[in-house]
C-alpha cells in the first residue's frame, strides 16, 4: 500500500475534469492538483516552451512527494510527453489510454478527434490511434473557441449561441460517418451535452479524462499502490486563487471545499 498523492498537473483549470474522474474511480486517493493558471493556455505555444513549461509543473508535484503524476492536460500529452523521461515514479499521460479507450469503442473504423490547435497539429491522436490498428481512419478538428466558453460558463446545452458554435466545429465531420469522438481536451467534457447533442446518439464521446483515470487505477492496483486510508486534496496555481475558484465548481460539478495556494511555478 502507498498512502502517497497522486500529482496531477494542467496549464490552467481543465485538468480538474481529470481530477473528477480520479475521486469517482479512486475515492480514497490523495491528489496534489497544480494548475498552471499564470501562463494558460499553452495550446497556442510553442513545443519548446510547453515542454519546460511541463518539467517545471512535474518538477512541482516531485517537490510534494507524489507517488504517480498524471498529465491532465491534452496539449502536453500530444507535444512534451518527454518531459517525463527519466522520472522515477509513473507518469499517465491522456493521450494514450483515450486512444485506446476508442479503438475498442468503434465498430466502424472512423474516430473523430477534436482538441486545442496544439494537439490537433501534433496528429498525437491519430498516430496512437493508427499505431494500435492501420486500418481505422482518424479525422481532426481545433475547436479553439471550447476552453474560453467553459472557462466563460456558457454551458448550457439549450444555448443556442453555445449549440451554434460547437455545431460549427463539429460540423467537418458530417459526411465522415464517425460512430467516435474523443473530447482530446480536458475542459471539452462539460460541454458533452451539447457535442451529444450535434453529433446524435450513434457516436460515442471517450471522455480523456475518464480514461486517464482507469489507467492510474490500474497503475496503483498491480503495483500495489493504493492507499489503505482516505486522503486529502490539495490544489495550487500560479496566478490568482480566485479564479480558480470561481470557474472550479464548473469543472468538478461541485463546489470546492479546499483551500486553493499560489506557489511561483518558475522557481521549479
Amino acid at each position: 500500500m502507498n498512502n502517497g498523492s497522486i500529482g496531477a498537473f494542467d496549464s490552467g483549470l481543465g485538468g480538474l475534469t481529470v481530477v473528477s474522474q480520479i475521486h469517482k474511480y479512486l475515492p480514497d486517493e490523495s491528489i496534489v492538483y497544480f494548475g498552471d493558471t499564470g501562463r494558460v493556455p499553452y495550446g497556442s505555444r510553442s513545443n519548446e516552451t510547453i515542454i519546460r513549461y511541463a518539467k517545471q509543473d512535474i518538477n512541482f508535484l516531485k517537490s510534494k512527494d507524489v507517488k504517480i503524476i498524471v498529465a491532465a492536460c491534452g496539449t502536453v500529452s500530444s507535444v512534451a510527453s518527454n518531459a517525463a523521461n527519466g522520472l522515477d515514479i509513473p507518469f499517465v499521460e491522456v493521450v494514450t489510454p483515450a486512444s485506446e479507450m476508442a479503438a475498442k469503442t468503434t465498430k466502424n473504423g472512423n474516430i473523430g478527434v477534436i482538441g486545442t490547435a496544439a494537439t490537433v497539429a501534433s496528429h498525437a491522436y491519430k498516430n496512437r490511434i493508427i499505431g494500435i490498428d492501420k486500418d481505422i481512419q482518424v479525422f481532426e478538428q481545433a475547436c479553439s473557441l471550447f476552453v474560453p466558453f467553459v472557462e466563460s460558463g456558457f454551458i448550457d446545452p439549450n444555448d443556442p449561441l453555445v449549440e451554434g458554435i460547437v455545431r460549427r466545429y463539429l460540423d467537418v465531420f458530417t459526411d465522415k460517418n464517425i460512430d467516435t469522438l474523443i473530447l482530446g481536451c480536458t475542459h471539452y467534457p462539460i460541454l458533452s451535452p451539447i457535442i451529444k447533442k450535434v453529433m446524435g446518439e450513434g457516436v460515442t464521446l471517450i471522455n480523456t479524462g475518464e480514461a486517464a483515470a482507469l489507467k492510474v487505477k490500474e497503475i496503483l492496483t498491480n503495483g500495489d499502490m493504493l492507499a489503505e486510508k482516505k486522503g486529502e486534496s490539495h490544489f495550487f496555481v500560479s496566478d490568482t486563487t480566485q479564479t480558480f475558484m470561481q470557474t472550479s465548481e464548473i469543472l468538478l460539478g461541485k463546489s470546492l471545499d479546499f483551500d486553493v495556494q499560489k506557489i511561483d511555478i518558475e522557481k521549479y
